[in-house]
């Protein structure tokens, strides 16, 4: 397209356009014809001619003078046809009725697209890397991450209508590429060996499939699409001979040799890499070629890459705003002539805004006592749970042991005090101090008083997960007499274990065990053992904390009148997989208490975002995900019937803001109209409010004259909001390393009234009722919770571990609607 602007400027009357990669082509004003048909020739020097049209300079059909002055003489060329055809008027004055506060129109959309694709093309023509609205040059900054793989920091940037005008939303982004370099080096890095004999070379063809590489001896480029049967050393193919008389078979090794004079020395018996076509091959030595930069890596990343990503990409507000400013200043958007023929400047400096910071909700534990919240962040060192769980002794629990770790007096020293301290009934510390005592001195009649505590057999070390797993459960077995214990306190032997997965697994989706995993630190502090007891508390049902003003019944809307909250969420699976996507809907429990939650889970076919299993009636029953959440919100005792309903959906973006209201909505109040006329004989007629949370945007905050993040609980509601929608951000919780990303809430719906006020007070209390956490979060409460269900249903219930059997159920048809989950916890508090 770039050769066809410049070979045909004046047939194009000098207009720029902007190409969108795939069948669209925008230009400021007409074009003097309405469709015509054009001949590009490329070569090295991307030479081009034109065809004969109606405007065909040569009778015949040939090129004209002019034509072929513009023409050279190639080698090899490559004839591209370019048909050109007006197919519609986009009026820009569009998106001046939506900055009035006027209704979005396709005529809006679709300028806002235009300016996007004119920002790629600024981007392209500074050959950069392209990845959607994200941009990324040869020489940005990368974090090396292990594996051959680079973590390539970029520049985002697109339009957005706000309440001050047309906006450039600007952020820094990251992207993953493979490592440039040899290609014989890549190989060793990416599967972690230190010699060539050892690499996998079935890995070895996944993983070079399709990059590009530059060869060291031409300068030449080819994509790899594939590796030689034989070695470099025995790898044959067909050479013309000088004389013209046939041709003749050689190895590539003898070809080097002779025409390069090249001896191949790292790569002789090595497979060559093939960058020919399927029916004819050209193979190359490794050694003699480079992956050029640039280059994306699309696999899922270990969680040590992801480790050394997230730890590497962390930058201070000042930081980054240092950072940004140089990126916008690089890329000289007022250079774009497409923007100059569309009257549109962009100026290089930030939007002011004013925020607002809420003060931080007050929180209760027991015996009424407060908890400071200074900066977003409480402890209980000094404090009883609000609700702790009674672990009675008649319960079947258990301590499993992978760690055998022996240095544990420091945590034997510690008195019962923090369990008593927390409330819950000292059985349970015993539970865990009473493991490293059992495991450091073996003693039989100390593991007889505590159910069981079971260790790992020393020859099951060098196994597999799954047999390790296997082998502990069958101890299990034998230590509970057949039946399954309540409760299982598992111990790691280090982060990040191979073990954890497959212990999960079996809890979650084959015995119903609730279960909690540690990695005992060096030195086990009071706060490590109140983090450990924080979880355990949560996920056997009790509260740790409650709002102040829950107790008092102090929420405006919500504490007078009786009122579910939703939290749904999807988690899909790893790029490139088609396994299915996991849907999670938690509700709350207890009216009028709005920190305790329960999970229901489904599935969904691959990479679904709308949940589709809100209601589904089957006769006179109701097997939807709704209902489960109203009959446990009722509870046995016949509570009041929920008058109110709110609902956060995370992970939908903009364009499918309709489809949560028409479809997902639409279910949930089908589902109410069912549930109410078969309890309440039809006479139930709930209000509605619909907030979607956007984690996943561009938008920061940087204070005006400092490095340090804005406070929690800042919100900002104007300037860069929608023009007409009711949107905010909101900074609920302490940034304390990198730059705080705040949350989008968009309001969809709103039956119930919320004022302003009201409501981003409500949304910055449910950002400190997560139970197992000691800060506010990023995000409300019934969100992560979903959140988490739906991620832990996928990666530890054979959904997205690559394995055979739960491939072939994912493809089948129907998908499966319920997950690879026991009962026990399929609908139950365990992820809460």
């Amino acid at each position: 397209m770039k050769q066809l602007h410049e070979t045909y400027a004046s047939l194009l009357d000098g207009k720029q356009f902007a190409y969108d990669g795939d069948k669209s082509l925008f230009t400021s004003g007409p074009l003097p014809f309405a469709t015509n048909d054009f001949d590009v020739v490329i070569d090295g020097d991307a030479l081009s001619r034109k065809i004969a049209t109606s405007q065909s300079p040569g009778a015949d059909g040939s090129p004209g003078p002019s034509d072929k002055k513009r023409m050279k003489q190639a080698g090899q060329s490559k004839r591209f046809k370019v048909d050109i055809t007006f197919t519609a008027k986009v009026p820009i004055s569009a998106i001046a009725l939506v900055l009035g506060g006027g209704q979005e129109s396709e005529n809006s959309q679709e300028v806002l697209r235009v300016l996007d694709i004119i920002l790629r093309q600024h981007a392209a023509r500074q050959n950069r890397l392209l990845v959607r609205q994200s941009f990324f040059r040869r020489d940005s900054d990368c974090i090396k991450l292990g594996g051959g793989v680079l973590g390539c920091q970029g520049f985002h940037s697109s339009i957005r209508p706000t309440q001050s005008g047309l906006l450039l939303n600007c952020d820094l982004s990251t992207t993953m590429v493979v490592e440039p370099g040899p290609v014989i080096a890549f190989l060793l890095s990416n599967q972690g060996v230190k010699d060539t004999s050892s690499i996998d070379w079935g890995k070895a063809k996944r993983a070079l499939n399709k990059l590009r590489i530059e060869t060291t001896h031409t300068k030449a480029e080819f994509r790899i699409v594939g590796l030689s049967e034989n070695s470099c050393y025995n790898q044959t193919f067909p050479l013309k001979q000088k004389d013209g008389n046939g041709t003749v078979d050689v190895t590539v090794y003898d070809y080097f040799m002779d025409r390069w004079s090249m001896k191949l020395e790292k790569s002789a018996h090595m497979p060559c890499l093939n960058v020919g076509k399927p029916n004819r091959p050209t193979y190359l030595p490794l050694e003699v070629c480079r992956l050029v930069p640039l280059q994306r890596y699309k696999r899922s990343l270990s969680t040590s890459q992801r480790s050394k990503l997230v730890e590497a990409s962390r930058q201070r507000p000042d930081q980054r705003m240092s950072k940004l400013y140089g990126e916008l200043r690089a890329n000289n958007y007022d250079s774009e002539p497409m923007m100059k023929e569309c009257g549109i400047s962009i100026v290089p400096d930030f939007t002011q805004v004013q925020g607002r910071v809420l003060e931080a909700p007050q929180l209760s534990a027991a015996d009424g006592r407060q908890l400071y919240t200074p900066n977003g962040r409480w402890n209980f060192n000094k404090n009883r749970f609000f609700r702790p769980i009674d672990f009675k002794k008649t319960w079947p629990w258990g301590v499993v042991d992978f760690s055998t770790r022996r240095d544990v007096e420091h945590l034997v020293e510690h008195p019962l005090q923090s369990g008593s301290e927390k409330g819950i009934v000292s059985s349970l510390l015993h539970l865990i101090l009473s493991l490293f005592k059992c495991l450091s001195q073996f003693d039989l009649q100390s593991m007889e008083k505590y159910s069981a505590v079971i260790q790992e057999i020393h020859k099951m070390k060098h196994q597999s997960p799954a047999k390790r797993v296997e082998d502990m459960f069958r101890q299990v077995n034998i230590a509970f007499g057949g039946n399954n214990p309540e409760f299982l306190l598992c111990f790691l032997p280090e982060k990040n274990s191979d073990i954890y997965g497959p212990w999960k697994r079996e809890c979650l989706a084959q015995r119903g065990i609730v279960t909690q995993c540690l990695v005992p630190p060096p030195n086990v502090k009071d706060q490590y053992l109140t983090n450990v007891l924080l979880k355990i508390n949560a996920k056997l049902g009790g509260l740790n904390s409650l709002l102040k003003k829950e107790i008092t019944h102090a929420i405006p809307h919500v504490s007078r009148i009786p009122t579910i909250i939703f939290g749904m969420d999807v988690s899909h699976g790893s790029p490139g997989r088609d396994v299915p996507s996991v849907a999670a809907v938690v509700s709350s429990l207890e009216w009028p208490i709005i920190s305790k939650y329960r999970a229901s889970v489904c599935t969904l076919p691959p990479r679904q975002e709308m949940i589709k299993t809100l209601f589904k009636q089957d006769g006179d029953t109701d097997h939807g995900l709704i209902k489960d959440s109203l009959v446990a919100f009722l509870g046995k005792n016949n509570k009041p019937k929920p008058e109110q309903i709110i609902i956060f959906r995370d992970g939908v973006s903009e364009s499918q803001f309709d489809q949560v209201l028409n479809d997902e909505l639409g279910q949930i109040m089908e589902a109410c109209k069912f549930f109410g006329d078969k309890h309440f004989g039809g006479n139930w007629f709930p209000k509605f409010t619909v907030i979607v949370a956007q984690k996943n945007h561009h938008t920061r905050f940087f204070l005006r004259n400092g490095v340090n993040n804005v406070p929690p609980g800042t919100v900002v509601d104007g300037v860069i909001c929608h023009p007409r929608n009711y949107d905010f951000y909101m900074c609920a919780h302490a940034g304390i390393i990198g730059t705080t990303r705040p949350t989008h809430y968009h309001v969809l719906h709103d039956e119930i009234g919320f004022s302003t006020d009201d409501l981003q007070e409500l949304v910055h209390s449910l950002s400190y009722t997560y139970q197992r956490s000691t800060t506010a979060i990023s995000v409300v409460a019934p969100i992560y919770y979903a959140h988490l269900a739906a991620a832990h249903v996928a990666k530890f219930t054979k959904l997205d571990d690559g394995m055979s059997e739960t491939s072939s159920q994912a493809e089948a048809a129907p998908v499966p609607e319920l997950p690879f989950l026991h009962p026990n916890v399929a609908s139950s508090m365990f992820f809460c």
